[in-house]
């Protein structure tokens, strides 16, 4: 992921949604549901069709962890796929190693789970890999090296998972630390709130 500079809080607060997926920005939505800033519980400037469709883009962009050349090169080779432009860029990212690593649960958040995979913590099909964009295809296995079960980053993160993970297109193995990317995720199977087609309409312009 790219490196986010600045307090993510008052992103979170800017959105109004915990992109980040750590909790603590649950607890601080409960608390300050509203904007940062001087006049963030008293202005809420109303933003053009534009401002709307920009607002989505950085949602996604950041919640991702993704420069803009970056973002823009996944949306590229979305819309040269078959199929809906904003679905193909979702399922695009969802595919990214640090991603599924973060959906198993390996890993508390995605920035985690991007240097967890940087630092050469997981294996593919019994293949070490360290690039956080690699994209995984339905059939890989995705596992822990054994070197780092016993890391407390992972570890703590799995212990919040109870039962089975709740997306039908990934299988966890906890006992073995491993999982299977079975399928591409329909729409409906990503658990995502985002609007993707202001994205489409924004790049379209």
């Amino acid at each position: 992921m790219a490196k986010l500079m600045g307090p993510r809080g008052k992103l979170v607060r800017k959105f109004g949604e915990n992109i980040f997926g750590n909790p603590k920005y649950d607890r601080l939505l409960g608390r300050k549901a509203y904007g940062p800033g001087q006049h963030g519980q008293s202005r809420r400037r109303r933003l053009s069709n534009y401002g709307v469709q920009l607002l989505e883009k950085q949602k996604i962009k950041m919640s991702y962890g993704l420069l803009e050349k970056q973002f823009r090169n996944y949306f590229k080779k979305a819309d040269q796929m078959t199929g809906e432009t904003g679905i193909n860029l979702l399922q695009l990212l969802e595919r990214r190693l640090d991603n599924v690593v973060y959906r198993l649960g390996f890993a508390p958040t995605r920035p985690a789970a991007r240097q967890l995979v940087n630092h050469g913590h997981f294996l593919v099909n019994n293949r070490k890999v360290n690039i956080a964009s690699f994209l995984v295809r339905p059939g890989d296995v995705i596992q822990v090296r054994d070197r780092s079960k016993k890391m407390d980053t992972i570890l703590n993160s799995m212990k919040r998972i109870k039962g089975d993970i709740d997306l039908a297109w990934l299988e966890l193995d906890k006992a073995k630390m491993q999982g299977i990317f079975l399928e591409i995720p329909e729409r409906d199977q990503m658990n995502l709130t985002f609007n993707e087609q202001l994205v489409v309409e924004l790049y379209s312009k």
